[in-house]
């Protein structure tokens, strides 16, 4: 058995002929409560799988931690510096590493690059390159013989390099071209000192989906950097990984308290503050303009519940006259503003979550009927629309929504209960 005010404002929406006016911005109150919510979630949707996905891409190239010593030069002795810190509390792997810029030279011309060693045996514990879409890793270590036979007139066994696959796209380049690399460091010659260059055969090309690494960096084997570098047995710092990357800092901390000076800790939250800050703050503006949205169809909402009041001012007068009290006319009302409210909502919660759950082939579909890239691989750090619905975003929209359409109810119904039963019926 339903309240007998739950009965007539059901009955209200069904608007007469004379009254479709107020059915039309009933249906437009529905309709904007739906795109609103439809829209907050989506976005959400996507700027959460932006948030996650560029974290993913950014500690899959880089480790939680970088170990470095302050303003000495290269670590020497790294194979200790390791095996102290494998005893710090949540440590799970580390790896050496050793970064430089330089340039690359084919045929093709010449751009940037930075050079990143790679210590095979414990770097994958650490860090992932993404796809290797050609050749293979291990060939770093020992080019293999139907390989080498392709440049046996060179005065040294040439090494090998991977490189990324836009940096392969935009130079041309392709597995097992040879390629130069050209270091900042010169050396000197009876010519005066000229830049140190050296041949390398690119035994591989990966892709790890963000396009800043697959245009710019490239990697050696340990052993070929430290060579080309002139470094010795030395290394730029030490790449940690941790088992919570939530943790990183309090770990970075105990790791830089175990060893004491000259080295120094910087964790991934630290290298990329600013970048994550600025996510989170574009994700709450974008939250508060879509959230105007909704608030126009509460507009709506208070508009189409006055509308209806004057319409029903007869019959309110006789609910009153039959001895209804002003608490149920209230309610008639606020009832009536939140079935448009949890239409709307319901709606628009479907359509949000369905949308964000097949972002991915709705943008195909938009790109092939529209002929465009969303999300273009030369202007955007992605290449393709990432979507993560959290739920609990989707909870407080919703939330939101149903609070905003009840507000929206309390003038409107309140005009309505202090309507006097006998001025509506005076001409009667």
């Amino acid at each position: 058995m339903i309240p007998y005010e739950l009965f007539i404002s059901r009955r209200y929406l069904s608007a007469k002929r004379k009254q479709i006016f107020v059915s039309i911005i009933t249906f437009i109150s529905i309709f904007g409560i739906f795109l609103g919510v439809a829209a907050l979630i989506i976005v959400l949707a996507v700027m959460n799988g932006f948030e996650e996905d560029l974290r993913t891409k950014i500690l899959g190239i880089k480790s939680h931690i970088e170990l470095t010593t302050d303003m000495t030069g290269p670590m020497k002795d790294y194979q200790n510096v390791r095996e102290r810190i494998a005893d710090v509390e949540g440590v799970v792997a580390s790896t050496p590493f050793i970064y430089s810029q330089a340039m690359i030279r084919n045929g093709n011309g010449v751009t940037g690059v930075v050079i990143r060693a790679l210590d095979t045996q414990s770097a994958f514990k650490v860090i992932n390159l993404g796809k290797i879409k050609e050749g293979n890793v291990e060939y770093l270590n020992k080019i293999p013989q139907e390989i080498s036979p392709n440049y046996k007139n060179e005065k040294v066994p040439l090494e090998g390099i991977i490189i990324g696959k836009e940096m392969a796209r935009n130079m041309g380049i392709f597995l097992y071209d040879p390629i130069t690399i050209i270091s900042p460091v010169s050396i000197s010659t009876p010519m005066g000192m000229v830049p140190r260059m050296k041949k390398f055969i690119v035994v591989g090309i990966f892709e790890s989906g963000f396009y800043e690494y697959d245009s710019t960096l490239a990697y050696l084997s340990l052993k070929s950097c430290q060579d080309f570098l002139q470094m010795g047995d030395t290394v730029t710092g030490i790449d940690i990984k941790v088992n919570d990357i939530y943790k990183a800092d309090s770990i970075a901390r105990n790791v830089q308290s175990k060893l004491g000076f000259p080295f120094w800790t910087q964790n991934w939250m630290q290298m990329n503050k600013n970048f994550f800050s600025a996510l989170k703050l574009e994700k709450r503006v974008m939250f508060i303009i879509l959230s105007l949205i909704v608030l126009v169809a509460a507009f709506n909402i208070i508009s189409a519940l006055i509308m209806i009041v004057m319409e029903k001012s007869k019959d309110i007068a006789i609910l009153k006259s039959m001895g209804a009290t002003s608490r149920s006319i209230m309610k008639i009302f606020i009832y009536q503003g939140l079935i448009i409210g949890v239409i709307g909502t319901t709606l628009g919660c479907i359509a949000g979550v369905t949308i964000a759950l097949n972002i991915q082939k709705v943008s195909l579909f938009v790109e092939k009927i529209f002929h465009f890239k969303i999300l273009p691989g030369d202007v955007y750090y992605l290449s393709e629309l990432p979507s993560k619905v959290n739920y609990g975003d989707v909870a407080i929209i919703v939330a939101g929504t149903l609070l905003i359409c009840f507000l929206s109810t309390i003038y409107p119904s309140l005009r309505a209960s202090k309507s006097d039963p006998a001025e509506s019926l005076r001409y009667e």
